[in-house]
């Protein structure tokens, strides 16, 4: 069986013994899994939420190989259980990774995980894990999502040991306002659990599953927001402790001692962080406070979110510093060079005639005889072409006049300020999903200012709603060339823009960030970014670190057109 990512989608993430990763691995190559309806015998339940009681339904047969609707090609079933199944797939039309849940179209929850798919799309928030295709076809119902190849689960992260107060403070920070986020537009996720959280290379949190994971295995709340809030509140105990803060083992964690109840994560730990062990007990204890502060509950995302908004904010650990190696002298510069090693024994060393000063022994002396005479011949040689060029001068006068018109002369043959023409152009976002809008690329450069490409929109601040530094436009110049200026005019607001650079030997372009160099930066409505001096490459990328705020309440940015000069 091929190895499978950590950040694969499985629904079927349970609260059992078992992590998720070790159930979905009893897949075989063919998508043949094993059943595992008795999976969710030892989930803890929280009186949160409710789930349905269809019988069991089987689960369509298909292989490795199949592709539906001609395009995605089933590569490796990761869950087969309760009539659904889930798989890691090809897109073969866009050359990516995807996942696809799959269960047929007569399954007693088919309208509702089509129905709570196509809500989830709709949200197009970067914080979850986007759904990209909902479709009922051929007594099939399949939704295929985002696969993301480089993120971990925060089920591994757990595994690894408690996190550190900062680590923790961005994971309920981040979950909080994400989750505030879906459900201010009518969206719960109700399977908020450590499967269903993924960290990617950069720091930022992905929730995967919004609606969907509910719909797939029939659960309903009577409170969709405290449930969700709960939730969150015992991913951040788990994140304190290593613990899971019911009596039941789940996830790969221990749970609590039988009979002593849901104590403070600071009982549970000694060091853990007083302000975060109080906020995860808001969230949790439905009755309202911890035994030490009277603060009244998070009963809703956006309550955790103000309530982590308002604590003093944790910042991450100073580096460690490391004192360098102590410093080691060599045998010369403790003046032992030329000496003997000591030898063992009472017996005294015998004297060692000291060599003669330097350029003192006949081949010294030999050496500055001849140095001298070389220093006398390039006085001479040097002072005779001086006043052959003073003869020459007067003879042949230059007039200082003409000698600045062809300087000037020279001036204007300056390839500089040219007009760079613009191959092709692509959108850049490595930090986020891979796309921003890749439609309206062209607009940016093809000449005409009143036609623009945009980003997408982002809620709470023009640093991209603090999930992630920043968006732009790789540009493609047909070959090496000379970047003297590049000209960047920008709608709606000021936007704060970088101008970064492959390297000139790049065969082909970069796909990172780290693969660009910044050259210069600025901003405003109509930027020109000029590097401190000119710049040979081939692939340009224009980085916009700041947008201004839309019409539309958001922030967005908006390039109207980009001109490049030699």
């Amino acid at each position: 069986m091929a190895e499978r990512s950590t950040a694969a989608v499985d629904v079927a993430d349970n609260s059992g013994d078992d992590p998720l990763t070790a159930k979905a691995g009893k897949a075989t190559t063919d998508g043949a899994a094993e059943s595992q309806d008795t999976a969710e015998k030892t989930a803890p339940d929280t009186g949160s939420e409710r789930q349905g009681t269809e019988p069991t339904i089987a689960t369509p047969e298909l292989h490795s190989g199949h592709k539906l609707a001609r395009r995605y090609r089933l590569e490796e079933c990761v869950t087969r259980l309760d009539g659904f199944s889930s798989w890691r797939a090809v897109d073969e039309k866009l050359r990516r990774a995807v996942g696809v849940h799959l269960l047929p179209a007569d399954h007693p929850r088919a309208r509702s995980v089509l129905a709570a798919a196509r809500s989830s799309a709709l949200l197009g928030d970067p914080r979850f894990v986007q759904v990209l295709d909902a479709v009922e076809e051929n007594d099939l119902v399949y939704v295929v999502h985002e696969w993301l190849p480089d993120a971990t689960e925060l089920t591994a992260l757990l595994a690894m040991g408690p996190m550190e107060p900062h680590d923790a403070y961005q994971l309920v920070d981040q979950l909080s306002q994400a989750m505030a986020a879906a459900h201010r537009e009518g969206l719960a996720h109700l399977r908020l659990t450590p499967g269903a959280v993924l960290r990617s290379s950069t720091g930022q949190y992905r929730i995967r599953g919004l609606a969907v994971n509910a719909a797939l295995r029939g659960i309903t709340a009577d409170g969709p927001q405290r449930a969700d809030t709960e939730a969150i509140g015992a991913l951040l105990y788990a994140a304190l402790t290593q613990r899971w803060p019911y009596e039941n083992d789940a996830y790969g964690l221990s749970g609590l001692p039988k009979g002593v109840g849901l104590i403070a994560p600071d009982q549970v730990r000694a060091g853990v962080h007083r302000g975060l062990s109080e906020l995860a007990m808001r969230a949790l204890v439905n009755d309202g406070a911890t035994a030490s502060r009277q603060e009244p509950p998070c009963t809703t995302p956006d309550e955790l979110a103000k309530a982590v908004a308002a604590m003093p904010r944790i910042r991450p650990p100073e580096p460690a510093f490391t004192s360098p190696p102590d410093y080691q002298r060599t045998t010369y510069q403790q003046g032992a060079y030329g000496r003997p090693a000591p030898r063992p024994g009472p017996a005294a060393t015998q004297p060692v005639a000291a060599p003669p000063p330097p350029l003192q022994s006949r081949t010294g002396r030999v050496l500055k005889w001849t140095v001298a005479a070389l220093l006398i011949a390039a006085l001479g040689l040097g002072s005779w072409q001086i006043a052959d060029k003073l003869i020459d001068r007067d003879k042949d006068p230059v007039d200082p006049g003409t000698s600045q018109s062809n300087s000037g002369e020279k001036n204007t043959e300056d390839k500089s300020g040219k007009p760079v023409d613009i191959t092709s152009a692509r959108d850049f976002d490595p930090l986020g999903d891979n796309s921003e809008k890749p439609d309206g690329i062209k607009n940016s450069y093809d000449g005409n200012p009143s036609t623009y490409w945009n980003t997408d929109g982002y809620r709470g601040s023009g640093d991209f709603g603090n999930l992630k530094p920043g968006v732009g436009i790789i540009l493609d110049l047909g070959k090496v060339q000379q970047v003297g200026t590049v000209d960047v005019s920008f709608l709606g607001g000021d936007t704060s823009v970088e101008l970064r650079t492959a390297a000139e030997d790049a065969s082909s372009e970069p796909t990172t960030l780290d693969g660009f160099k910044k050259v210069a930066t600025g901003s405003g409505s109509n930027v020109s970014l000029k590097p401190g001096k000119p710049v040979q490459a081939r692939y340009v990328l224009v980085w916009l670190t700041n947008l201004p705020k839309s019409d539309e309440g958001n922030f967005r940015g908006k390039v109207s057109e980009i001109k490049i000069t030699s």
